[in-house]
């Protein structure tokens, strides 16, 4: 699956490029199902990426998994969604030594989570690439009751917390790893605009 197009937008909307690698540099690699093609391309582009990466592959199917440790990196931790991914995240973060890279690569949802993460444990904002594959649902926090959506697809959408019907802002906090939707109807209850896909 190549990389998606985005349109330009506000600054703070992330942008993302193939990744590239960085020689046999230490590396954390973290994918989905989709990204898994992505971190396949970065190790055909120069093999060394893999002598000192440590992949942890999230919702990728056992073949995935497979084509993975075939490139040889020193380990690979499947997992079966972000929630059980990022407890060990937090502990190869926690190992990962000066000079580290981390490469990224699936939906906006899963990049946001583990570079929000990595950047909280210290890892510098440089050593981090990110590739977007796959679909464009977004990682949604409500700015109202502080709760986060997972793989939001339409403008506007419901919170699954307080119930409010929240517009997708472009807006992206980093430190959250989160797109924030604000009410869409504050202003006038019950003024709701016709729902649509959300496109890149």
């Amino acid at each position: 699956m190549p990389q998606t197009e985005f349109t330009p937008s506000i600054d703070s909307r992330p942008t993302y490029a193939a990744l590239v690698p960085q020689g046999s540099a230490p590396a954390l690699m973290v994918a989905d199902a989709a990204g898994a093609a992505a971190l396949a391309d970065l190790a055909s582009a120069d093999a060394a990426v893999m002598d000192r990466a440590h992949v942890l592959l999230v919702g990728a199917p056992a073949a995935a998994a497979d084509r993975i440790a075939a490139l040889g990196p020193v380990s690979v931790h499947p997992a079966p969604d972000a929630e059980a991914a990022l407890p060990l995240l937090a502990q190869l973060l926690s190992t990962a030594r000066m000079g580290t890279q981390l490469y990224l690569a699936g939906g906006e949802g899963l990049i946001g989570q583990v570079a929000a993460q990595a950047l909280a444990a210290g890892m510098a904002a440089g050593a981090i690439q990110a590739e977007h594959r796959g679909p464009v649902a977004r990682r949604m926090q409500c700015v109202h009751c502080k709760g986060f959506t997972e793989e939001v697809e339409t403008d506007p959408f419901t919170c699954a917390h307080c119930g409010l019907t929240l517009f997708v802002r472009d807006h992206f906090s980093r430190r959250l790893g989160a797109f924030q939707g604000v009410c869409v109807d504050a202003e006038a209850p019950g003024e709701i605009p016709e729902t649509r896909e959300i496109r890149p």
